[in-house]
């Protein structure tokens, strides 16, 4: 009888420490999980901040080169006055 008793005690302490540690691995992987989560939106909030300097470095430089093009189109159009006038 003391058999049986001890077999069961065994089995019993297996089978919750079995379910522990799946619920363990649970809590633990959602944990990793999360953290990767909060990695991702880190990069991708990383990469929106570059595009946004990208993006009004980039309206920057066009402002200019529209300001240098007006600036071309007038003294062209004063060249052309002028070679009409010769």
């Amino acid at each position: 009888m003391t058999d049986h008793s001890t077999v069961f005690s065994i089995m019993t302490a297996l089978v919750l420490l079995t379910i522990v540690f799946v619920f363990g691995m649970k809590y633990f992987s959602a944990a990793r999980q999360t953290t990767a989560l909060a990695d991702n939106q880190d990069a991708y909030r990383k990469l929106a901040e570059l595009a946004a300097t990208a993006q009004s470095t980039s309206a920057a430089s066009l402002s200019a080169l529209e300001s240098d093009f007006a600036e071309m189109k007038s003294r062209l159009t004063s060249i052309e006055k002028i070679l009409s006038e010769v």
